[in-house]
């Protein structure tokens, strides 16, 4: 691949995809699907979580292999067994989850992508100067475990630069990503575009794909419900196309504030990873019924304080106080029979264990809360119960709680474990990236789930990079950055600057004066 805008640029249809079907025991999760992405075109592939968007992308990268149905690339016949065979035939993917080796450099990482790597100072070289080209400058020799979750994806797409691609997917591209380095995303993918590169965007952010794509194809319970050109359709119309149904707003009840239930004094905490953020100093008072949103850019320390609160990692017994209570020593179970639930970021592994089956996962956290054990035997009946009612009230699809946790998409686990820990009604919840990866209308509901239960007087901490998020849910905000939390500020009347600020570092009363 050259420099940028030397290629001749290619016309007409790349991919053609015509009657694509793929079935799973109790789903068809495609649906006789088709339609066409045309060279040099950025085509949005959106639908609701469950939608069969992850299924059809597997498809073309050769990762499943359809039912019935043909694929054609360039017009001749297209039909991967193997993601190898996809990168031979032009087809490279950014993945949602990274797969790379934080003990690792970027060279070795990209390295261990290649069929048959160069010797690794000519891969320095090529990565150095590829990266240049496309505005995503990148060290070769930097350690990844230093790297900001927007450098990491970096890495990723260098890596699929590098097998100069016809197509390129990208799955859920800027969920790690600042405002600043979406930007610098953008142009990198109009730059391949210039080129005659194809994308295929998989994204639930509305607004970036109406700024960025040519045409979207929606899809809804598997099948292929229509197309539209994004910059001449509503983001609003867009998701109501995705769920078949008029999308509802959010809403909060405005209750009063009640008594101090939280309270964070000088948390200091050394981070268990190597390559984490420690947390210096926070302070924080958390009321009932309150709902304090967290930003920040990743890897400055959510992960370190929801694992603090959680109990996961001890910290100084007075540094966290629940209700007057120091439970800074206690573990997990202690803290959820007082009342304190977590919800983390990663949900395959961390929030929900990946082969056991959606009951199971229920019971991990909801055994004490919920009763589902007596005296050392578990109620699986009553356990099983309460997954279904997860189910029920937070729209998972899924055939049912015999489910693995592993079989469901990552906006339906998500919905799974947000509900487990809402339904068991909790004093304090902490949610990490509560709508990561989640549809218009789930992330809708979840968001209105957090309201209503602030609103029955719960205290709730929802640490989010989605700075829209925070806004429409949050009655106050602070910042992380490098482990440190800025001073909490009404978020009504605050503005993008003052919250670039205190993300970027301003602490105290430097926020105060902006």
């Amino acid at each position: 691949m050259g420099k940028p805008g030397k290629e001749p640029c290619v016309t007409g249809t790349l991919l053609k995809i015509e009657g694509l079907t793929k079935a799973y025991p109790g789903v068809v999760a495609n649906d006789t699907v088709s339609f066409e992405i045309k060279h040099g075109e950025v085509h949005a592939l959106l639908g609701e979580n469950g939608a069969g968007k992850s299924t059809l992308v597997k498809m073309i990268y050769g990762l499943v292999k359809p039912d019935s149905g043909t694929m054609l690339m360039n017009g001749a016949p297209f039909s991967p067994a193997e993601p190898r065979a996809a990168r031979a035939s032009g087809v490279a993917m950014v993945f949602q989850h990274f797969s790379l080796f934080d003990a690792l450099n970027v060279a070795e990482n990209i390295a261990l992508g290649m069929e048959q790597p160069p010797a690794m100072r000519d891969l320095a070289e090529k990565i150095r100067t590829v990266s240049e080209d496309y505005g995503l400058p990148l060290d070769p020799y930097r350690t990844v475990g230093d790297l900001s979750a927007g450098e990491r994806q970096r890495v990723e797409i260098i890596r699929c630069l590098l097998q100069e691609p016809k197509l390129l997917i990208m799955d859920e591209p800027t969920s790690v990503l600042t405002p600043q380095e979406v930007e610098i995303l953008f142009e990198t993918l109009r730059k391949l575009t210039a080129e005659g590169v194809a994308i295929l965007y998989i994204s639930h952010k509305l607004e970036e794909i109406r700024a960025l794509c040519d045409a979207a194809t929606i899809l809804r319970l598997g099948k292929n419900v229509g197309t539209c050109v994004p910059a001449e359709t509503s983001a609003r119309d867009m998701a109501e196309l995705m769920v078949g149904t008029e999308l509802q707003t959010p809403k909060s009840a405005g209750a009063d504030l009640g008594e101090v239930v939280l309270d964070l004094s000088g948390l200091s905490m050394p981070s268990p990873s190597a390559f984490g953020t420690p947390l210096r100093n926070i302070h924080l008072r958390l009321r009932a019924g309150e709902v304090l949103g967290i930003g920040g850019v990743a890897g400055n320390g959510q992960d370190e304080l929801l694992l603090a609160l959680s109990g996961e990692v001890r910290t100084a017994r007075d540094a966290v106080k629940l209700k007057g209570e120091s439970i800074g020593q206690l573990t997990p179970n202690a803290r959820r029979t007082r009342g304190l639930l977590t919800a983390p970021e990663e949900r395959l592994g961390h929030a929900a264990a990946p082969n056991m089956s959606l009951t199971e996962n229920a019971l991990l956290t909801g055994n004490v809360r919920k009763e589902l054990s007596n005296r050392g035997f578990l109620k699986w009946a009553k356990a099983r119960s309460f997954a279904e009612e997860i189910i029920e009230k937070f729209d998972v699809r899924t055939p049912g709680p015999d489910n693995a946790a592993r079989s469901l998409s990552g906006g339906n686990l998500q919905k799974f474990v947000i509900g487990r820990e809402v339904l068991q009604e909790p004093d304090v919840l902490v949610v990490n990236q509560p709508t990561w990866g989640v549809d218009a209308s789930a992330a809708a509901a979840i968001r209105q789930a957090i309201l209503d239960l602030a609103a029955g007087g719960t205290a709730v901490i929802v640490i989010s990079q989605d700075l829209d998020e925070l806004m429409e849910v949050a009655d106050n905000f602070a910042a992380l950055n490098e482990g440190r939390l800025t001073e909490t500020r009404p978020t009504q009347g605050l503005t993008i600057d003052e919250i670039g600020l205190m993300m970027g570092g301003a602490h105290g009363m430097e926020v105060a004066h902006v």
